[in-house]
């Protein structure tokens, strides 16, 4: 296992008009994240000097040109681009659009290759980011080309987690999306997810219908009768414990999302609205079901508070936090899978006190 300190998260930096730089800075201000790892921030080590003085920032930034040249205990800057960007918060820029790819793109390869060990990033414009070389609704569908598995957007604040059977599809679109491939694949991932990056051993999973009242047998619509309950009995069947469908208008008001380790909404705001209604500033977008760990902040580039220092940094602390979590969960799961006996000695070890 990784010494704290050793453990290397990589960070986009995301739009430089919106509060991604000033939550970062703030986020390393303090010493004692240095003690839990070593940040590398993608971006520039001049531009993050412009915008460390903007917020009278007390961030020691370490500026390098390559990632051999990482320092354990520094906030370190790697050089991705060396032209000078013009920042003016609040405001949506094609050019800083492109340079939030060059960060992101950067850190991803870096990622793969293993020189950094999670990726934490920061919130992009999803419209000015769009060029012929980048064409992807946001970071997961380029995240899901690059790396290995398929990702599965899972909000997440303490002991609530919410997956997402579809993310950035058009309302109108959802239901032709909706499969009994899909939603196996999908409670699938959940599922090897809180255990092996949760150490959840046996989790429970609820998915939510499409429909008002899920449905109510086939009244309002036929989705839940005729796709929803057959898969959902079959993965039950096979040992998964996967509830539902339930409808979603009460579950989480009744406080029913408090009896399972993850929930499955059909749709994006089905599940997000809730979400971030009971975590919002706490909450961190995983990435789940991918080889590699990357989570985000739970809030976008907020360009109507940019620039004003009113920028809450707790998500993005906390998708630091939870970055690192995942890592260590990944690395203990994966020890405990190629040696069984060490599981089997620890079982008895216990049994013995």
């Amino acid at each position: 296992m990784k010494k704290a300190e050793n453990i290397i998260v990589g960070i986009s930096i995301g739009d430089l008009n919106g509060i991604g730089a000033e939550v970062v800075l703030k986020t390393f201000e303090d010493s004692r994240m240095l003690e839990l790892c070593t940040p590398v921030i993608f971006a520039n080590v001049k531009v993050l000097s412009f915008v460390k003085k903007t917020f009278e920032s007390t961030a020691m930034l370490h500026g390098i040109d390559k990632l051999d040249q990482i320092i354990t205990g520094k906030i370190n800057v790697l050089n991705v681009w060396r032209d000078g960007v013009d920042i003016n918060f609040g405001t949506n820029d094609e050019n800083v659009g492109q340079h939030a790819i060059k960060s992101f793109v950067a850190a991803t390869e870096a990622l793969k290759n293993g020189d950094v060990d999670v990726l934490v990033t920061a919130p992009i414009n999803k419209y000015n980011i769009q060029s012929e070389e980048f064409k992807f609704p946001g970071h997961t569908d380029y995240l899901n080309q690059e790396l290995e598995g398929n990702a599965l957007m899972l909000m997440v604040q303490d002991n609530l987690r919410v997956g997402l059977l579809t993310d950035h599809v058009p309302v109108n679109e959802v239901a032709s999306h909706l499969t009994p491939a899909l939603i196996t694949q999908k409670i699938e991932t959940i599922k090897k997810t809180l255990i092996q990056d949760f150490s959840i051993p046996k989790p429970k999973i609820a998915v939510l219908g499409l429909n008002p009242h899920s449905g109510d047998n086939g009244v309002i619509g036929k989705e839940e009768e005729n796709i929803f309950k057959p898969t959902l009995k079959k993965l039950f069947d096979k040992g998964t414990l996967v509830f539902g469908p339930f409808p979603a208008d009460g579950f989480f008001g009744s406080s029913q999302y408090e009896h399972y380790d993850a929930i499955i909404a059909a749709y994006h705001d089905q599940g997000l609205i809730p979400f971030k209604t009971l975590s919002f500033g706490k909450g961190v977008n995983y990435t789940a079901g991918l080889d590699k760990v990357r989570t985000s902040p739970d809030h976008g580039t907020a360009y109507d508070i940019a620039g004003k220092d009113k920028a809450d940094f707790n998500s993005f602390k906390e998708a630091v936090y939870l970055a690192i979590d995942v890592f260590n969960s990944r690395n203990h799961y994966a020890e405990m899978s190629a040696n069984p006996m060490k599981v089997k000695e620890k079982q008895e070890e216990r049994n013995n006190r």
